[in-house]
């Protein structure tokens, strides 16, 4: 996607988007009128975020959408979800453990991906080629060549992809970012992010292949590998399947960076440090603590974040006066500018601090700091169902841009040196190591194809 077609895109979505929480509103009130304006969704994914999309389709329900089945390549996890559910309710909901055989099934309307990240681009492309739509979690693809195809998929075939990046459907955040665009704080000159969050590393625990498990399935795309048991309970923090803290967490918080700057390119210039060294003897293979930062040509702005896995220093009131959702960690956003800062403590929460004696500035909270699922699910319904991809609050496009930004970091923290980035052709300059990174070599039949 050209940075020209990109802007004009991003234009046209922000400008939609304003209004979409209104326009949900009517789209489901004229769900319930018919059953022809059914939404039937498949749930991909049951264990960790897995979770959160089934309470957030189950509230849905009332607004005509459906649990059409549940997909998990662990068919206990799978079996276990569809019991509880039928206990629940009294519906019992089909399993299926084959993600193509499930696209087969032209009563499926849409997919909700809460996979490992090396699966979301693939099970993306599938599902665009099945014309379905996609609610695929952050971040958007494993890699960053993986995540332009999700694009042109998406594109291509007319799909509706919303990001899980939730923070973008709190009205709370929107309001505080929209503040920052009209000059709250005055000239922003810096802005930095944060995820401390204690995580202890674990160890490789290699064992027979439990029943129910297609282990072949889970693999999908990745490198052939024994049964790991780390990699069930850890897969965001070995490079193979995951992103580490800051592809994981810290998504969310790049993407409100990137979307309070008003940035839609990529940065020219990256840098990453850090290691393991909390937990030293651990065999996760993506750092425990690292921090990056980035510099764009265009912008007079310096972009910087941070991970810690062990205990921590609170920073602007984040973690103390501001939790963050779990009362436990560390995490957020800090826009620094001329005139005072702001900062974004969760996913549903602002408060500004202007002058050297840090006075209250505009602010805004909901009680408890929801996680804003729900409102994001709502917002992708009605997308759906008006087939206007250009009211996505969350759009592909714009999770693919926040996305980058850990890829980067994380090749950065791997080569050990400062890269020269062309945001144009999406390439390192001049460095064919660093290039390497840009994509995978994906293990057949699980392949995400050059043309989509």
């Amino acid at each position: 996607m050209s940075r020209e077609n990109r802007r004009d895109f991003i234009q046209k979505s922000a400008a939609a988007a304003a209004g979409a929480s209104l326009m949900a509103a009517p789209a489901i009130a004229k769900s319930r009128q018919s059953a022809n304006d059914r939404l039937r969704v498949c749930l991909v994914g049951l264990r960790g975020r897995g979770r959160r999309h089934l309470e957030a389709l189950h509230e849905m329900a009332k607004e005509n959408v459906e649990i059409a089945a549940f997909c998990d390549c662990d068919e206990r996890i799978a079996q276990t979800a569809s019991e509880n559910y039928e206990k629940r309710t009294g519906k019992k909901i089909p399993v299926i453990v084959d993600y193509q055989k499930m696209l087969e099934d032209k009563s499926i309307d849409a997919v909700s991906l809460a996979t490992p990240n090396h699966w979301h681009a693939l099970q993306t492309i599938w599902a665009c080629q099945a014309k379905k739509d996609v609610l695929v979690e952050k971040p958007a693809s494993h890699n960053i060549w993986e995540g332009k195809q999700m694009i042109k998929a998406a594109e291509k075939y007319g799909i509706i992809v919303q990001h899980g990046t939730q923070c973008r459907a709190s009205p709370n955040i929107r309001e505080g970012i929209q503040k920052l665009h009209e000059g709250a704080i005055g000239r922003i000159y810096m802005v930095r992010g944060v995820a401390f969050k204690r995580r202890a590393s674990g160890r490789d625990d290699f064992q027979p292949v439990p029943p129910g498990m297609h282990w072949d399935k889970w693999l999908g795309p990745a490198p052939d590998a024994k049964y790991n048991l780390l990699a069930i309970q850890r897969w965001r923090f070995l490079k193979q399947y995951g992103n580490g803290e800051i592809g994981d967490q810290g998504v969310h918080q790049l993407d409100i960076m990137r979307w309070g700057l008003q940035i839609d390119t990529h940065p020219n210039r990256v840098q990453s440090m850090g290691g393991m060294y909390m937990y030293p003897t651990g065999d996760q293979t993506t750092p425990g603590t690292q921090t990056f930062s980035c510099q764009y040509d265009d912008h007079d702005i310096m972009l910087q974040f941070d991970v810690r896995n062990g205990y921590t220093n609170p920073e602007a009131g984040m973690g103390t006066e501001y939790p963050f959702v779990d009362h436990r960690n560390v995490v957020g956003v800090i826009f620094l500018g001329t005139e005072g800062y702001m900062i974004f403590p969760n996913y549903s929460s602002y408060y500004t601090f202007l002058g050297s004696k840090r006075e209250p500035g505009p602010s805004a909270s909901t009680e408890g700091a929801p996680m804003m699922d729900l409102d994001l699910f709502q917002n992708w319904a009605s997308a759906i169902r008006q087939r206007d991809p250009s009211t996505l609050m969350a759009p592909i496009q714009e999770g693919y841009l926040s996305s980058v930004l850990p890829h980067l970091a994380n090749i950065a923290y791997e080569t050990r040196r400062t890269l020269e980035f062309d945001p144009k052709s999406e390439t390192f300059i001049g460095d064919d190591e660093a290039n390497q990174y840009l994509t995978r070599d994906y293990r057949a039949p699980y392949i995400v194809p050059q043309e989509v």
